[in-house]
């Protein structure tokens, strides 16, 4: 019986040379504990994507097992967190310190929050898509986080052709009789007295922020509550009639075009000093179209983002 088995990624060479940007395994099932702002880690189960760059040009190929081994130390022994994905990526470069010099991971997860409703005080569970990314190049580390956050969004220009109809249909009601303001009350209360109403749409909006290389905490629940918070219409989880009232109430007041909601965010990030840069994605699912409404911006900063 052999007493060793090979390995070809280290007694082989390549048989054409070549450097690769990236090498390494991409849809790693595990569960990780995330470290939460609130104190108390929420365990998600995740899908990983790890990499190494390939330098050495002679090299047959990397070491993935180690890569592996490394996440699936981090998953069992560790929360997720800056320090801890900073603390992943060190090894990656040191167990492939003769071949490689930079490193790359992600983490793509559903965050669940318990949510309130708006009036009733009912709790129900919504579910956030969240990916938490590092690239480690040299002594830097940058640091992202990928949010996505569900609204609504009422279309102005169909709520202002309901108006109008709505005007005619008054019109053509009232328009030759004194006004008895208890007829009006109950006219307005039937079908005729609402003849249209505005079109609306499930929307996503999906914002890609850098953060500090310090990072440790991720600030998931803060990015979540600062978009939900500037869009007003964020869906629901658990409603009584009284809530779906005040979400048609919300969706009255905030009429929103995809530009009016990417404005939104924008102005809403830019307040905020320590997100380095971001990116802002916002798809409005028509109800009215066969196609989506998308508006797309960023921070605008010199190397930053592109839209």
């Amino acid at each position: 019986m052999p007493t060793s088995m090979p390995d070809i990624a280290n007694q082989a060479q390549a048989h054409i040379e070549g450097t690769l940007d990236w090498v390494g395994m991409s849809n790693i099932e595990m569960p990780f504990m995330v470290a939460s702002e609130s104190g108390l880690p929420q365990q998600v189960g995740a899908r990983v994507e790890a990499f190494v760059s390939l330098d050495d040009a002679k090299a047959k190929g990397i070491h993935m097992s180690r890569l592996y081994l490394a996440v699936d130390e981090l998953a069992n022994d560790d929360v997720l967190s800056g320090s801890s994905i900073r603390k992943l990526l060190d090894y990656f470069i040191e167990s492939h310190n003769d071949i490689s010099k930079q490193a790359r991971v992600s983490f793509s997860f559903e965050y669940l929050l318990r949510r309130k409703s708006l009036v009733s005080g009912k709790q129900g569970w919504k579910g956030y898509p969240v990916t938490i990314s590092a690239v480690r190049n040299g002594d830097k580390t940058e640091l992202e986080m990928q949010v996505g956050i569900t609204y609504s969004s009422t279309c102005p220009c169909s709520a202002a052709l309901a108006r109008q109809l709505i005007q005619q249909a008054f019109k053509k009601q009232f328009g030759h009789d004194d006004l008895n303001l208890d007829d009006v009350v109950a006219w307005l209360g039937t079908t005729d007295g609402i003849v249209a109403t505005p079109h609306s749409q499930r929307s996503l909006a999906d914002i890609k922020v850098k953060l500090s290389e310090s990072t440790d905490i991720f600030p998931i629940v803060a990015m979540i509550d600062r978009v939900e918070a500037a869009l007003k219409t964020p869906v629901q989880a658990a409603v009584k009639r009284e809530d779906e009232q005040e979400f048609a109430r919300l969706n009255g007041q905030n009429l929103m075009f995809c530009e009016d909601s990417a404005r939104l965010l924008q102005y809403e990030l830019n307040k905020n000093s320590t997100i380095l840069d971001f990116w802002i994605r916002v798809n409005h699912y028509e109800s009215l179209h066969a196609h989506d409404a998308v508006s797309i911006t960023t921070k605008g900063i010199t190397g930053g983002y592109r839209a």
